[in-house]
C-alpha cells in the first residue's frame, strides 16, 4: 500500500519539486497531494488516512531594511502561528508524522557581523533577523504542541536550496555567470542543498517516520566563486576567477550599512558539520556539484 503523503503549500517551489520528484522515481511507493492554507477552507478538510504531513508554506525571506512593523508581523502570523495551527489539525486528524520546514537561518547569518558561522552540534540558534525569529519561534511552539501527543514532529532546517527553476540567491549568480567573464576569488565555504537530493532526503525522513531536528545538506561545502564557476561551465562559458579581485571585496565589506551587509551576505561563510547532516538520515546526497549544476539549467 502507498503512503499518503500531504504537502501544505500549493504554489511553493519544493512542495511542487517534490511531487515531481516523486511521480519520476516513487510512484509506486507513494502517494503525493498538495493542499493551500490560505484562507479558511483547509480547516474543514479531511487529513484523515494521511502518514505524514509536510509543511512547506512560509513567508520567504526578504529584505529586512525595508519592511514596515506591520509586514514583519505577517512572517509570524504565517510561518509560526499558521503552521502551529495546522499542526494541531494534523494531530487531530491522526496524521502519524508532521514534518515542518525550518530554515539553516535560526542560528543567524554572516550578512550583519561577516564573522563565519560554523554550525556543530553545540551550536545554540541566535535568529539575527525577524525571519529567522518567526521560524525559531515555530519550532518552540511546535515542540511543545507535540510533547503532549504521540505523534512525530520532523524539524527541518536546510540551508541554500537549489535547482531548476528555483528563484532567489541562486538566480542571481545564475545572471553573473551569464554576463561577467571574471569574478573574485574569495576562499568563502557555504553549505548548500541541491532540491533533487533535498527531494530524496524527504522520501528517507518519511519512510523512517522520524521526529527530530534535521539538518541536509549537499555533500561537501562550496564557494561562491566555485558555484558561479561551475554554472558558467555548465553553460559553455569560461569564467575567470580572480584573486587580484578579493582587496575590493574586502573593502565594501567594511562599508557601512547595505552595501557592507551584501557583501557579507555573497561571500561570507556558512556551514553546517558534515557529520551532523548525516544522523538520523543518511543517503540522500546522490547528486554531486557539477551534476546537480548541470540538472538545474
Amino acid at each position: 500500500m502507498r503512503k499518503r503523503i500531504l504537502i501544505l503549500g500549493m504554489n511553493s517551489y519544493i512542495g511542487c519539486s517534490f511531487q515531481n520528484y516523486v511521480n519520476e522515481n516513487y510512484l509506486q511507493e507513494f502517494q503525493i497531494d498538495r493542499t493551500s492554507l490560505r484562507g479558511r477552507n483547509w480547516k474543514l478538510e479531511d487529513w484523515a488516512g494521511y502518514d505524514s504531513i509536510i509543511n512547506v508554506t512560509g513567508k520567504a525571506h526578504a529584505d529586512v531594511e525595508r519592511l514596515t512593523e506591520e509586514e514583519k508581523q505577517e512572517y509570524y502570523a504565517v510561518n509560526c502561528e499558521l503552521a502551529c495551527a495546522a499542526a494541531e489539525k494534523a494531530i487531530e486528524s491522526g496524521v502519524r508524522q508532521y514534518i515542518y520546514l525550518s530554515s539553516v537561518i535560526v542560528y543567524g547569518d554572516s550578512s550583519n557581523t561577516g564573522c563565519p558561522l560554523c554550525i556543530t552540534k553545540e551550536t545554540i540558534p541566535a535568529p539575527s533577523n525577524f525571519y529567522g525569529d518567526s521560524k525559531w519561534q515555530a519550532e518552540q511552539k511546535l515542540t511543545e504542541i507535540f510533547k503532549k501527543n504521540n505523534n512525530e514532529l520532523a524539524i527541518v532546517r536546510p540551508p541554500m536550496i537549489y535547482g531548476k527553476g528555483s528563484k532567489g540567491n541562486f538566480q542571481v549568480l545564475m545572471k553573473i555567470a551569464k554576463i561577467l567573464p571574471f569574478f573574485p576569488e574569495v576562499r568563502n565555504q557555504r553549505s548548500i542543498l541541491y532540491i533533487e537530493n533535498f527531494a530524496e532526503f524527504l522520501i528517507l525522513l518519511i519512510k523512517s517516520g522520524k521526529s527530530g531536528i534535521f539538518l541536509p545538506q549537499n555533500e561537501v561545502y562550496v564557494s561562491t566563486a566555485e558555484m558561479v564557476h561551475e554554472i558558467g561551465a555548465a553553460r559553455g562559458r569560461k569564467m575567470y576567477l580572480c584573486r587580484w579581485m578579493c582587496p575590493f571585496v574586502w573593502l565594501a565589506g567594511k562599508m557601512p550599512g547595505k552595501i557592507g551587509n551584501m557583501v557579507h551576505k555573497a561571500f561570507g561563510t556558512l556551514t553546517i558539520e558534515q557529520e551532523l547532516s548525516r544522523e538520523g538520515i543518511d543517503g540522500y546526497q546522490i547528486f554531486g556539484l557539477r551534476e546537480s549544476i548541470e540538472r538545474s539549467q
